[in-house]
């Protein structure tokens, strides 16, 4: 969790630089960080569903 914290937090610093020098960011818009964001949740739903229904057999 600690380095999810540190590169959470080095990304808004470097938000801030890019906002304060009016630079554009070179991320990807943020539909497709919403994409990703989807394709993350369903990595780690599909386990969880299928324990569940595991579960539900016995």
């Amino acid at each position: 969790m600690k380095a999810y914290l540190i590169s959470l937090a080095a990304g808004v610093v470097v938000g801030l630089l890019y906002s304060v020098m009016d630079v554009r960011s070179p991320a990807p818009p943020t539909i497709a960080l919403a994409g990703l964001l989807g394709m993350l949740g369903g990595e780690h739903v599909m386990p969880l569903v299928r324990t569940w229904l595991a579960s539900g057999m016995h």
